[in-house]
């Protein structure tokens, strides 16, 4: 029985053996007709790959040939505009100049718009200026008054600046613009506007701004002036003088001259007084704290009696006036301005003679610009005594007519 049971065994083996052969054939028949099945749909797929890199490696050639050819344009004409400015150079100039007066048109529509909606008066002269009428000025002299001060206004008029058709003609031939600089009332249109109006209308020299007139208030009309002015009249400088100071305007033309070439100026004569902590005084400063402890100075800035600034400070003022912050005292506020930029302080001693030393030194051929008196921050009872200095102090009737700017 063993035995046969043996024989059986080794036949089921050979069987199952033989079986598992044919099943491995078939296997790999199959797997290979799979095998190339697959192959022949896959094979195209590559070689689609390829021929769209060659295609794209191609059309990248062709673009970096094209950018090859452009960068050389570029400079080619890079080159061909650096040698036209190069031959022209006026060119920057002139280009400068058209963004300048863009800029004023732009601030002159603005400071309109804002008089308008306030309902504010504004001087005659404030319209909107024509790009292709627009002439360039040597300086825009602002006389800062106030509504008292009609004698005082009186007495410049009657020595050292024109009247009427003689201010005229001094603007169109010498390029120099002189105006009494004031704003409104705290209510508008009533008697201290009617008053100026009326005066306006006699001499017209004023420069109506749209600020409300207070003591307190000297800095914000400052800010107002040299936004105005800049916005009327394209001149290369800006000039502030009180009514109560002598001014020589053919020597004040003359000296700011010289400084013509030099884009950020401030000329005047520069001081550095104490910081006045203790209420009550005058020139008292309620920010005191900002400049450290009780006792210290100011920094360097121009005594406000007369000082001048270049046309490109007066442009930043122009476009930052909303941001300047504003000291009590103007000539403060007006020297912060400037601090952090990049500005000539000239100090220049004859813009303050004093109305006793300005007579001599005309005498000795060193004509003084402006003249007043230090112990009343102008001259004294300056109604009364203007014509006295401007005699003694003055640069003739025919300075002006001689003057060559």
């Amino acid at each position: 029985m063993s035995m046969k049971h043996h024989h059986r065994g080794l036949e089921l083996s050979a069987s199952k053996s033989f079986v598992s052969k044919k099943l491995t054939f078939f296997l790999c028949i199959g797997f290979f007709c799979a095998g190339t099945l697959f192959s022949d749909r896959m094979w195209p797929e590559p070689e689609a790959n390829v021929v769209s890199r060659e295609a794209s490696d191609e059309r990248l050639h062709l673009v970096s040939d094209d950018c090859d050819s452009s960068k050389k344009s570029l400079k080619l004409e890079s080159k061909d505009s650096l040698g036209e400015a190069y031959k022209s150079p006026d060119a920057i100039q002139t280009l400068d100049k058209t963004i300048s007066t863009l800029e004023m048109e732009l601030v002159a529509a603005r400071a309109a718009q804002e008089s308008i909606m306030n309902g504010s008066p504004v001087s005659d002269d404030f319209k909107l200026p024509e790009t292709a009428t627009r002439r360039k000025y040597l300086m825009v002299v602002g006389v800062n008054t106030a509504f008292s001060s009609r004698k005082r206004r009186d007495s410049v008029r009657a020595t050292w600046m024109p009247p009427g058709e003689d201010r005229k003609k001094l603007e169109e031939e010498k390029g120099i613009i002189m105006r009494f600089v004031i704003g409104h009332s705290a209510t508008p249109g009533g008697i201290l506007d009617r008053a100026i109006q009326a005066e306006e209308s006699k001499h017209g020299d004023f420069l109506r701004l749209d600020h409300v007139e207070g003591y307190l208030e000297l800095s914000a009309k400052t800010k107002s002036y040299f936004t105005t002015a800049y916005a009327l009249w394209d001149a290369d400088f800006y000039v502030k003088v009180d009514d109560d100071v002598h001014v020589n305007i053919a020597t004040l033309g003359a000296e700011l001259a010289r400084y013509r070439m030099k884009p950020r100026v401030y000329i005047g004569c520069m001081k550095s007084g104490p910081v006045l902590a203790q209420k009550g005084v005058r020139y008292h400063e309620p920010e005191y704290w900002k400049f450290g402890e009780e006792g210290n100075k100011y920094f360097r800035h121009a005594t406000g009696q007369l000082y001048a600034i270049s046309r490109e400070l007066a442009s930043y003022i122009s476009i930052n006036q909303n941001v300047l912050h504003k000291y009590v005292n103007e000539d403060v506020s007006l020297g912060s301005w400037f601090l952090g930029l990049d500005v000539e302080h000239v100090d220049d001693r004859r813009l303050c003679c004093g109305t006793t030393d300005c007579e001599w030194k005309a005498q000795a051929g060193n004509m003084c610009v402006a003249s007043f008196d230090w112990s009343c921050s102008g001259i004294c009872r300056s109604a009364d005594r203007m014509k006295d200095v401007h005699r003694r102090c003055g640069e003739g009737p025919n300075a002006l007519l001689a003057a060559s700017f």
